[in-house]
């Protein structure tokens, strides 16, 4: 489940056996699922809640995203898109494209597909924007309370949006992923822990890792969502965690990448790394 927060977040993984989900930032919306595959014609919904106090309004759209080397997703313009991403955004429906949901009050987005005769076997991949529309009246409200003054007012809102991705997959696909070398290096936020995944196949993987120290039971760390999109061969993952946690992770471990639990928690990968 993805949840809006007030102000922004990353990625948060789990420490110390305590799992915790992907997690992306603003208003008060939860989304669930977090990731939709469609490998027929069957659809499938995706469930908005707005936990918040007062009704807010969501627009809906589809967008393309690429993966990056450091495993971000940069936004692309349809104009600079490939046939296979135009492909996408052309088989993906779903309705409402619009809507207002008060406090505590579920909406589920209906998700089809239309997979045209000749599409050539591939995974397909849109992301589905759920952006916040601004209160206007509530910005005016608030501006009208302000003391008058000379010259120009200007309002800024902030407009809050969370993707998800819509994967299509046409034909006989299969994947295979490889755990490099791992490491604990500083970032402006904090200590991180790092290490490379190579993907070779013709589709997506995706998964959850768990770093485990040799002859322990209790991993380390966890994080759940890790995926290497087919527009990458390869990718690096890093992983913020508290310098007390990076101080552990240093030396041998044991990275074990799994498929996600709702298709059978099968393993994809496991290595055993010395850390530096």
């Amino acid at each position: 489940m993805l949840r809006f927060f007030k102000g922004f977040g990353l990625l948060s993984v789990v420490l110390l056996g305590v799992v915790t989900v992907p997690v992306q930032a603003a208003g008060d919306l939860l989304v669930a699922p977090t990731r939709v595959v469609l490998d027929g014609s069957r659809g499938t919904e995706v469930v908005l809640n707005n936990i918040g106090a007062e009704p807010a309004t969501y627009r809906i759209s589809l967008e393309i995203k690429r993966m990056t080397a450091v495993g971000g997703l940069d936004e692309i313009a349809e104009e600079n898109a490939t046939p296979a991403e135009r492909t996408a955004l052309g088989m993906i429906a779903f309705s409402p494209r619009r809507v207002t949901l008060p406090p505590n009050q579920p909406q589920v987005i209906r998700v089809g597909v239309r997979i045209p005769e000749g599409t050539p076997p591939g995974e397909y991949r849109a992301h589905m924007l759920f952006r916040a529309v601004p209160d206007a009246a509530a910005a005016v409200a608030a501006d009208a309370a302000k003391p008058a003054a000379t010259g120009v007012s200007i309002a800024l809102i902030p407009i809050y949006g969370i993707t998800i991705p819509v994967i299509v997959r046409v034909g006989d696909l299969g994947a295979e992923a490889v755990i490099g070398d791992a490491w604990v290096a500083e970032t402006p936020d904090g200590p991180a822990f790092n290490f490379g995944l190579t993907r070779t196949g013709n589709r997506s993987v995706y998964g959850d890792i768990e770093v485990t120290r040799p002859g322990a039971n209790e991993p380390l760390l966890r994080a759940r969502g890790i995926a290497v999109y087919p527009e990458v061969g390869a990718r690096e993952v890093s992983l913020r965690v508290p310098p007390e946690l990076a101080a552990k992770l240093k030396g041998p471990v044991r990275i074990r990448y799994t498929e996600d639990r709702e298709v059978g928690g099968g393993t994809i990968d496991e290595a055993e790394r010395v850390v530096k």
